[in-house]
């Protein structure tokens, strides 16, 4: 039995009664390659979820599969509130390392106590700590979940046509960015306290523009990472900030953002009371970051 359609490899007859060119494999990749990439960047190119199987849910969650299909009669409906469920748990990602910050102020503190002494040690203080906290933070948000899921949500909102779950998805996320800068802002004003410090009142910046700020320069870096692992080991070496080092871009972009709005407050005397309080705020092991009560 023979077919009335002509083998694969042969060209094409137009309306007009032109064959197309015989291509050659290079040249039928690039046109392809060229094509999609076109309509891509006409269109946007967009996140999905489409790998996430209803069935392999189902069976891992344990539940009933018709209860499943009631709640969601089609797997987009299922997606959507998948996508507001994660944006909703983004502000997780506030509590990461806070453990380790605890523990990184206090032993640096109580390490250097005498440099508390004086408006240089001080400010030497607050540079270091700014430093090691910034680079610890990136290290620790450039390989983590919730970050790489807030950024792909991010992303997939950009993506999404004009309507319901888009609102529903921007508004989640603007929450949940709220909760993030608050609790970053919250960071900051405690270790200002600690070092007597304040935001510049000439300069109209709160604790909250801070954070911004510094969250920021950390979210481009972690993306800039992912396609250039150097960037982690990157180091300006030189003179700042009064100190001869090597500075990781983390450390160097959140000080400077720091020493810029923070100014040591004029309404705090590190007198001997003030000292003995803080040493033994910092011995006792407390929390510091724990909200007043």
């Amino acid at each position: 039995m023979t077919s009335d359609l002509p083998p694969a490899d042969t060209p094409a007859v137009g309306s007009i009664g032109r064959r197309r060119p015989r291509l050659s494999d290079v040249e039928t990749e690039r046109r392809m390659l060229q094509t999609a990439a076109k309509a891509l960047t006409e269109a946007g190119l967009t996140v999905s979820l489409e790998h996430v199987r209803m069935e392999d849910v189902i069976r891992e969650a344990g539940v009933s599969r018709s209860a499943v299909y009631r709640r969601w009669p089609h797997k987009d409906m299922f997606l959507g509130d998948l996508l507001l469920e994660l944006a909703g748990s983004v502000h997780e990602a506030t509590q990461a390392g806070h453990d380790v910050g605890n523990e990184a102020v206090r032993r640096v503190l109580l390490g250097r106590f005498d440099e508390l002494r004086t408006p240089e040690g001080r400010r030497q203080l607050v540079v270091d700590l700014a430093s090691e906290a910034a680079l610890a933070d990136f290290l620790e948000d450039q390989y983590s979940n919730q970050w790489r899921t807030y950024l792909a949500l991010t992303m997939t909102l950009v993506s999404l046509p004009e309507g319901k779950l888009r609102d529903d998805l921007r508004a989640s996320l603007a929450a949940s960015e709220q909760a993030l800068t608050e609790r970053v802002a919250y960071n900051y004003s405690v270790i200002a306290g600690l070092l007597g410090l304040r935001p510049r009142p000439d300069s109209g910046t709160t604790f909250a523009t801070i954070a911004r700020l510094g969250k920021a320069v950390m979210i481009g870096l972690i993306i800039e990472s992912f396609a250039t692992p150097d960037v982690t080991a990157e180091r300006v070496r030189g003179e700042l900030f009064g100190q001869q080092g090597a500075w990781s871009l983390p450390a160097l972009g959140v000080t400077s953002l720091t020493l810029t709005f923070l100014e040591p407050d004029p309404d705090v005397e590190w007198d001997d009371a003030r000292l003995a309080q803080l040493r033994e705020r910092l011995e006792a092991g407390d929390d510091l970051f724990a909200p007043p009560s």
